[in-house]
């Protein structure tokens, strides 16, 4: 029997932590603007930075953007303004002028949250049988809900993104909440039983371990949980951290669910490229967006 939504936020641990904005400053950058935001999620203090169009009227469609890991972790957050090595630039500024409300908050362990390693963090967690990840999640569920409160949102038009540890955080939320109404993820779609197999899993931070979950379910059955919501996969062939086996395994398992709307899952694969954004996948995420939050 396939894994539920339940039973995944169980085995994630995640829950509903209030949400409160403290602080925003507003800054303008050309023809964008920018909100540097303070919010208190539970009792936790956490950065977050928006990014909106300059001149915009009525609710927009929206994206929550999931920052990457990539070992860098005083970026967290500051990646929608300033990109990272494996984007073809910054996505703060390309989504505010393709009229889009645009969110990343620093996740544990990362941007102005960086006063641990993900060792400490992730150890102490699993002593108790709960891993980094689902407090990851429970932090970027809690953004989301900012997100849909906000007076300038549509809360029916909101969408997902990121690439590599971003990329988890988005279909696994998309996975467990529908209110993402369609996901888009680069570079970490594969089948974890098939990277264990492979000896690719170690390439993997120690973030990502969920206790007990390949008992369950694995990354293609996480995907399926988004059907029959759009969903957009992007991979490099040649990427050590989406092995070819292990993306085949969990796209056709992700597959399964989306039979009777097929044209709703679509896979970019990219042959010879490496853990990185490519200029096909950009297009083909931009299009996506806006043929399926308008």
């Amino acid at each position: 029997m396939a894994i539920t939504r339940q039973r995944l936020r169980q085995l994630v641990g995640l829950s509903e932590e209030p949400i409160t904005l403290r602080a925003a400053h507003l800054e303008q950058r050309g023809d964008y603007l920018v909100e540097h935001l303070t919010l208190t999620i539970g009792e936790t203090e956490v950065r977050g930075i928006l990014t909106r169009p300059l001149e915009a009227r009525g609710r927009l469609p929206a994206i929550l953007y999931g920052h990457s890991h990539g070992g860098a972790y005083g970026i967290g957050a500051d990646e929608l303004l300033d990109g990272r090595e494996y984007l073809l630039d910054p996505l703060g500024p390309i989504f505010a002028r393709a009229g889009y409300v645009t969110l990343c908050i620093d996740m544990p362990v990362f941007g102005k949250r960086a006063t641990v390693s993900e060792g400490y963090a992730a150890k102490a967690l699993l002593w108790y049988g709960k891993g980094l990840f689902g407090q990851m999640l429970c932090d970027h569920a809690a953004a989301l809900t900012y997100l849909a409160a906000r007076a300038d949102v549509d809360p029916s038009r909101i969408g997902a993104f990121g690439i590599s540890m971003g990329c988890t955080l988005s279909y696994w939320l998309a996975a467990m909440d529908e209110r993402i109404a369609a996901v888009a993820h680069l570079c970490c779609f594969a089948d974890l039983r098939t990277m264990i197999e492979q000896g690719a899993h170690d390439g993997h931070g120690i973030y990502l371990v969920v206790p007990g979950l390949l008992n369950e379910a694995d990354a293609g059955a996480i995907g399926a949980l988004v059907a029959p919501r759009p969903q957009l996969i992007c991979i490099g062939e040649a990427d050590a951290l989406t092995p070819p086996l292990a993306v085949e395994r969990a796209f056709a398992e992700a597959s399964a669910a989306y039979a009777q709307a097929p044209e709703r899952l679509r896979l970019v694969s990219e042959p010879g490229v490496g853990h990185r954004e490519t200029r096909r996948m950009r297009e083909a995420m931009l299009a996506f967006f806006a043929e399926h939050l308008g």
